[in-house]
């Protein structure tokens, strides 16, 4: 089996072909959408004000599926990859449309992590000296690899809740793992840099329309299928072994879904409600009722992922247990400042 090796310029035409047409897909998907009143109604849950489609996944999937398959490769578990994404596009598509029951959801997740793992081989093998701990046995590495999965795909789904966020955080995630598995990943790992590339062109053609005064949204379409991709290129990450703790590193790149739904749980569970009931308790949430604008929200949203991301860069010389706790205080500082800057404006508004 030969080793794909690309360049830089190898990526340029994926890329365009990708962005291009979920440009010009998505106005006919917004259109339609209206023309068949497929449009997501505002609720006591959502930041939008006016009835949206939620198809985008409809154009970031194509312009993926299409850009991968002419320009990348289909070896080293992509094909099971794309396997994957298609089966979490039908249950996406059909939640978008006519709304699907979470059992379901979590069921066909289940089948699409199933195939990765086991099909395609693509799991996690070592925790790096994350707590002193390195290489894993088999059994281990499957339900670990399997938790990573799911966690992340449905991270991805939970912060997609304003116009742009969703989008931005998934292209600077994309763009970070892309740019590492090409520079320090050889031949190998560059197929998975394509992989990379091809989703970031997709994001980038939707945020087109999505960035701000949202036209249309990306839906579970998208964002289950962009999760899936992402979560992926984060195990191939942790698997390249060539950055100094990279599974320290590979947390930081998703600080804000893993902070997010790791802040929400905590709240639902000390509440005594479900983990997975909605709220209005995620990060842009609590940002909006500080008072800043939509735009300054995902301003600070941005800033701090690419934050963190420097700030582990910097130190992860210091090794995976000391930047784990590094993350894990950071988090909860955060959380605190949040939270205090929430109470303050409640009583000042009360007041």
């Amino acid at each position: 089996m030969e080793t794909p090796q690309f360049e830089i310029y190898d990526y340029i035409l994926p890329f365009l072909w990708s962005f291009l047409l979920a440009v010009f897909a998505i106005p006919s998907i917004i259109f339609v959408a209206h023309i068949k009143n497929l449009l997501d109604e505002p609720n006591k849950r959502t930041v939008h004000m006016s009835l949206t489609p939620r198809l985008g996944g409809l154009a970031i999937f194509a312009a993926f599926m299409s850009s991968l398959t002419i320009f990348g490769t289909l070896d080293f578990g992509i094909q099971q990859l794309l396997a994957g994404c298609i089966i979490l596009f039908f249950i996406g598509l059909k939640d978008d449309l006519v709304s699907v029951s979470a059992f379901k959801k979590f069921f066909v997740q289940i089948l699409a992590a199933g195939i990765i793992i086991f099909i395609g081989d693509i799991r996690i093998t070592s925790f790096q000296g994350v707590f002193g701990i390195f290489e894993i046995d088999d059994k281990l590495s499957y339900l670990f690899t399997f938790l990573v999965i799911m966690g992340i795909s449905n991270s991805i789904n939970l912060i997609d809740g304003m116009d742009g966020l969703a989008g931005s955080i998934l292209l600077i995630i994309t763009l970070s793992f892309g740019l590492y598995l090409h520079y320090y990943g050889g031949e190998y790992y560059s197929a998975y840099a394509m992989v990379a590339v091809c989703l970031v062109g997709g994001i980038l053609g939707f945020l087109r329309f999505n960035f701000k005064n949202a036209l249309i949204f990306m839906g579970d379409t998208g964002s289950l299928v962009s999760g899936l991709i992402v979560a992926v290129l984060a195990i191939k990450f942790i698997e390249m072994n060539k950055i100094p703790a990279g599974p320290s590193v590979a947390v930081s790149i998703l600080v804000v879904p893993i902070f997010d739904t790791l802040r929400v749980f905590t709240i639902r569970v000390i509440n005594g409600v479900s983990p997975f009931s909605p709220d209005k308790n995620h990060l842009h949430h609590q940002l909006l009722k500080i008072g800043l604008k939509q735009g300054e929200t995902l301003f600070v949203l941005i800033f701090f992922n690419i934050l963190v991301i420097l700030i582990s860069i910097y130190f992860s010389n210091a090794g995976n247990s000391t930047m784990i706790t590094i993350l894990a205080g950071l988090f909860i500082i955060t959380n605190l400042i949040i939270e205090l800057l929430v109470k303050n404006k409640v009583k000042k508004s009360h007041a």
